[in-house]
């Protein structure tokens, strides 16, 4: 009866039917990816956004080198601002407005040069390309608490004097008269003295695990549907088959001057109409 799944045609439909199916699995393990990246950053999030700050003596390996587990950490540090150092970083949307990240060298009591994004600032309207106002960072000695966040990589676009493309600590300390910690920089959380105006400081993360988990079992869900359409036109092909096969049988039969065989009611149903004059012939036959 499913001797025609050989057929060169019905065995090209199950080869597309494979693929797409692989296609389905792999979206869906490529969602499933996604979504342990995104439980993996959410559980940084809510581990050390809010945690104690640390003490920049115990931590300070890590603005060399951040072990992508300690990102968001809190670290207090003691020292003070470079305003000559201050660069404004191009190209930092934040809650879909287009602006700027003021990051400024921290040099820190110990001796040490660490980098501290300040914030963000809108596009400015007086100059183009440029913010409107830079706030400048408090003068003197100041405490700074400060998260943690990994250099940004190069980017192959320039800048204008003043400003850079992305937070490339190793570019950026190529700018500089000293050296500077280019493993990772600090997003400010609060600065003593404190001091007004200030950059618009950087809303907390979203911890919200999003869409992944049923993206992904939308996709193997249209991958297993994808055999069961096969196997249901598998089974209808077969259907007809055998329907074609016993309208055959009756024909034959009745050019031989005989009676059909009865047919069940559902096979009767199912059977395809043939000419008028041959199902007149068949219901006369069968007494109906």
């Amino acid at each position: 009866m499913y001797r025609f799944l050989f057929s060169s045609k019905w065995l090209g439909y199950f080869v597309l039917a494979v693929i797409f199916a692989t296609a389905c699995v792999f979206l869906g393990r490529w969602q499933m990816d996604r979504r342990a990246e995104t439980l993996a950053e959410i559980n940084r999030v809510v581990s050390n956004y809010s945690a104690t700050p640390i003490p920049f003596s115990e931590i300070s390996d890590q603005f060399r080198a951040l072990d992508p587990e300690r990102e968001w950490t809190q670290v207090r540090l003691r020292g003070s601002y470079d305003l000559d150092g201050q660069r404004v970083v191009r190209n930092r949307p934040l809650n879909g407005q287009p602006g700027y990240d003021v990051v400024v060298p921290f040099r820190l009591t110990t001796g040490e040069t660490v980098v501290i994004d300040r914030g963000w600032l809108p596009i400015g309207n007086n100059t183009p390309g440029r913010p409107d106002v830079v706030p400048a960072p408090p003068a003197g000695e100041v405490t700074v608490v400060a998260r943690l966040k990994p250099a940004e990589p190069k980017l192959d676009r320039g800048a204008v004097d003043g400003q850079l493309a992305s937070i490339d600590l190793a570019g950026f300390a190529k700018e500089l008269p000293y050296p500077i910690a280019t493993g990772a920089y600090g997003q400010l959380a609060s600065e003593d003295p404190a001091v007004q105006p200030m950059p618009t400081p950087f809303p907390k993360p979203a911890t919200e695990e999003g869409t992944h988990l049923s993206y992904s079992l939308q996709w193997f869900a249209f991958g297993v549907l994808m055999f069961i359409g096969f196997g249901y036109a598998a089974r209808q092909q077969a259907r007809n088959a055998a329907i074609d096969a016993e309208e055959e049988e009756d024909d034959g039969i009745i050019a031989a001057g005989g009676t059909p065989k009865p047919r069940t009611p559902a096979a009767r149903k199912n059977k395809r109409p043939t000419s008028e004059e041959e199902e007149d012939a068949i219901l006369d036959a069968q007494g109906y």
